[in-house]
């Protein structure tokens, strides 16, 4: 198994984190939308963009040589002015107050509602541009845009007198969604430093404009420093698939030159019989963003270090679980070591048969390397339960994928998907709408392919909050997958799994995005449960009912009972070691931001993380957090793919118990798990759908079962 990858792009700005009550949730990147819900197209002017100095701001605007990146930055411009006197009247009208003398605070909530929406939209464009826009200049027009809307975003954290004006709302008299609104929001302003002396709110100015930067140039120098290995003989490629082999195409000298992009350097990984190729491979995946990343870590750790100290915690790690679930690094910690104390007798046992595999290659074998583990785990599968991934990936193709999960989320959820007509930033991406009971309920994009200066992993990005009587809610789906030019293009099982999960993070903020505030729409939950719903959607595609319904082959053959069986059987080797290494994946996280990170040493660092959680040592010259981008966006929080994982298996226990594919079931979770977003406590909402607190039983007999 692959490391897990994000939901939701990791977002640059540490004053979104600080500010969370606009952050739907604490690392949804907020995307945008005019009012039509599709990207919006100003006619350039005859006026350049001309920077602005603000007293104690720096806003920029300086003009690109770009026409197109131009008229995106008068755009963003014109959302920043608006804004920004959004939060001068707030600050300074009358009617607020005397509305509140008056015991209504709706005029006062509706107008921070309003801020919320002009910002959401603002930097959610500016997010979405940064990570997808097929032009350089305009993603570097929206790398502009998201440090200038990060100032502002700062100026309202750090207002005393919008503050005060919502410390003096008399909750007694509020609804639960509305009282909840507002206690959360007086959280996020303490947090964020509101009552902290001038000098010191200067400072947590000047942090957020670092963290910010720092945040984007983590992210660019990932998506920027793509390795290629050379591959001189084509017998090195041995055992490839045909189809993946016969898409290289060989330079002038005939030489191929394979990239660390993820439809190229995943199945090298699981086929490559050459095992110094695949050596090759991860060596050169994990320099990904070094060395520059390696200093852009630790000045953002530093950074952010000293950002925590200053707002009353610690370390950054304190600051970061404060508002979470789970409370405290130590609790945090203690739920790691009990997850790897629980998953080592499987690990172990998983260990062993990769071991034992790998002595039918090399005899003087004594251990398995982390870049083997793919490849072995492969071989493992096909001679003990008889399953060929390359035969399995025969009935995944990318057409057939994209329309089954279409048609399982109509089932389960009695929607239609239909056809959106809109502009798109790139030819490959496709817009859908979601009707419901003869309603438009929300729309999305699935930009879906591999291209040069896209993000490079999967995630949903938010396009817009639902706010309702508004606008509806808009997200983008973001991936890797082949199928470009060709649906017939055929995927791993494991992708159509990650399809899965990434369009039920879309679902979460389509079903969710139908309220009041920004601040609960859609997956605004708290950050260590986010992942739950969309890990539980997962369980779908090792269903046979659901399989049967789009798997097929090039024949169109559905893909027979007897494979489906043995892949289910196959499916809980190696969980134990895939457990074990996520450990490894949240302790180093934890670690990186549980301290003074004064003469850090990031590398050592992950070995003692490593050398502790994984049975996988460690392999020199291998950078892995300078492309871990968790460690920008979830900082100390990666623990919390396992947490929501704990969840996501005693919710699960409810479809196991009424039938995956019954729709009373599926319409009971939408409604207590999914429609309420953020209006709830995760916990509630997991009680609401269970009738009970979660807990941990369920994940042990998953983690155990054989």
């Amino acid at each position: 198994m692959q490391p897990v990858q994000a939901m939701n792009p990791v977002n640059s700005s540490t004053l979104l984190r600080v500010f969370s009550h606009i952050l739907l949730p604490v690392f949804v990147m907020l995307a945008t939308s005019n009012c039509s819900t599709s990207p919006t197209k100003v006619k350039a002017t005859a006026k350049p963009v001309v920077a602005e100095q603000q007293a104690g701001n720096g806003v920029d605007w300086h003009p690109l040589p770009n026409e197109q990146a131009n008229t995106y930055l008068l755009e963003c411009k014109a959302a920043y002015d608006s804004a920004k006197q959004q939060l001068s009247q707030l600050e300074s009208a009358k009617e607020f107050a005397e509305n509140l003398v008056k015991a209504d605070p709706k005029p006062l909530l509706h107008a921070i509602n309003q801020l919320d929406i002009t910002l959401d939209t603002a930097n959610g464009k500016s997010g979405l541009y940064f990570n997808v826009h097929p032009t350089a200049e305009v993603r570097q027009a929206a790398e502009l845009c998201q440090t200038n809307l990060t100032k502002l975003l700062t100026d309202y954290s750090l207002s005393f007198l919008l503050y005060t004006r919502l410390a003096a709302v008399d909750t007694e008299h509020l609804d639960a969604v509305d009282k909840r609104f507002v206690v959360k929001m007086l959280q996020s302003f303490k947090r964020g430093g509101v009552a902290l002396p001038a000098a010191e709110q200067k400072k947590i100015r000047e942090l957020s404009d670092a963290i910010t930067q720092l945040g984007m140039a983590f992210s660019n120098n990932m998506k920027n420093d793509s390795h290629k290995v050379v591959v001189k003989d084509k017998q090195i490629l041995a055992g490839l698939p045909a189809d993946f082999i016969a898409k290289l195409k060989p330079n002038d000298r005939g030489e191929y030159e394979l990239s660390t992009d993820y439809p190229i350097y995943f199945p090298i990984m699981q086929y490559a019989k050459n095992d110094q190729l695949r050596k090759d491979m991860y060596i050169a995946f994990r320099q990904r963003g070094y060395p520059a990343n390696d200093q852009v870590l630790k000045d953002l750790l530093s950074r952010r270090y000293e950002l925590a100290k200053l707002l009353g915690y610690e370390n950054y790690a304190q600051f970061a679980t404060d508002d979470m679930m789970i409370k405290t690094p130590e609790n945090a910690q203690f739920f790691i070591d009990k997850i790897d104390q629980a998953a080592k007798p499987r690990a172990n046992r998983d260990y062993q048969e990769l071991l034992t595999r790998l002595r039918k290659i090399d005899p003087k074998a004594t251990r398995v390397d982390d870049w083997q583990k793919t490849y072995l785990d492969d071989l493992v599968k096909k001679d003990n339960y008889q399953v060929d991934s390359q035969k399995v990936r025969e009935y995944f193709s990318y057409g057939n994928v994209e329309k089954g999960i279409f048609d399982l989320t109509e089932h389960q959820f009695g929607v239609q998907i239909k056809p959106w007509v809109t502009d798109v930033w790139h030819p490959s991406v496709k817009a859908f709408e979601i009707w419901d009971k003869g309603k438009i309920i929300g729309r999305f994009y699935l930009d879906m392919h591999p291209r040069e200066g896209k993000y490079g992993h999967a995630a949903k990005f938010s396009v817009h909050a639902g706010i309702t009587g508004v606008q509806l809610p808009v997200a983008a789906l973001i991936c890797n997958f082949p199928g470009a030019n060709n649906p017939a293009a055929l995927m791993q099982h494991d992708e159509v799994e990650t399809y899965l999960h990434e369009f039920g993070h879309l679902l979460h903020h389509i079903f969710g995005g139908q309220q009041r505030w920004v601040a609960q729409s859609g997956t605004a939950t708290e950050t260590d449960f986010v992942e739950a719903p969309s890990q539980m959607l997962e369980e779908w595609v090792w269903d046979a009912d659901t399989l049967k319904t789009f798997a097929r082959n090039a024949k169109g053959e559905v893909i027979p009972d007897a494979l489906i069986k043995k892949l289910r059987k196959s499916r809980n080797f190696g969980k134990g070691l895939w457990t074990r290494h996520q450990m490894f994946y949240a302790n180093m996280a934890l670690d990186f931001y549980n301290r003074d990170p004064a003469n850090i040493d990031l590398t050592g660092l992950m070995k003692e993380s490593q050398a502790k959680y994984s049975p996988f040592p460690y392999v020199d010259k291998t950078y892995f957090y300078t492309s871990f981008g968790h460690l920008d966006g979830y900082s100390a929080l990666y623990y919390s793919y396992m947490w929501s994982l704990v969840i996501a298996a005693d919710m699960f226990s409810e479809f196991e118990r009424d039938g995956l594919r019954n729709p009373n079931t599926a319409q009971h979770y939408r409604e207590a798990v999914l429609a309420p977003g953020g209006s709830k406590a995760a916990a509630d909402l997991v009680s609401d759908f269970l009738g009970r607190p979660y807990n941990f039983d369920a994940f042990a007999r998953q983690l155990n079962r054989h």
